[in-house]
């Protein structure tokens, strides 16, 4: 995925892209179409990239382990300088474009923040109470019936300790 700057006049440029996750090498979970809206910035030595876009992802729930769809966000922004590049300058959201440049390719950020804005515990409600312990089944359908009165031995002591800080 491209912008062409190359004939863009100074002020801001929006941008709209609906594109298959294929096309920018998303694999599992990501499925159907990447949504990008993007607005660039431009002046005569520098433009600014606001981006924000969300995908559709297929995930298996940490807790109940039952398979859910969610749509992700995210967003990010990048600066690109037209020019040289400076020695020792290092900067995540800083790119150095020669005057030259016409075009900004931006498929490789949308693939690399869409893999970021993957959630590292996976939940498929906010409110899922997950497997039994003791039985393995599904909490979100009903109890199970197991005893869930009887704790290790070893944890009495924090137990009484929450009970008495509890009563206070």
């Amino acid at each position: 995925m491209y912008i062409k700057i190359s004939n863009l006049s100074d002020g801001v440029h929006k941008f709209s892209f609906d594109e298959s996750v294929k096309e920018i090498n998303l694999e599992e979970p990501f499925s159907g179409n990447l949504r990008a809206e993007i607005e660039l910035s431009k002046t005569n030595s520098q433009i600014i990239l606001d981006a924000g876009f969300s995908v559709n992802a297929h995930f298996e729930c940490d807790r109940c382990a039952n398979d859910y769809n969610s749509e992700l966000h995210g967003n990010f922004q990048t600066v690109y300088f037209l020019g040289s590049k400076p020695e020792g300058e290092e900067k995540d959201n800083l790119v150095y474009l020669p005057t030259t440049a016409d075009r900004i390719e931006i498929g490789k950020d949308l693939r690399d923040f869409a893999v970021l804005s993957i959630p590292m515990k996976k939940i498929c409600k906010e409110d899922c109470k997950g497997l039994c312990y003791n039985c393995g089944k599904d909490l979100n359908e009903g109890e199970c019936g197991c005893e869930r009165s009887k704790a290790d031995s070893r944890w009495l002591p924090l137990i009484e300790l929450k009970e008495k800080l509890n009563n206070k």
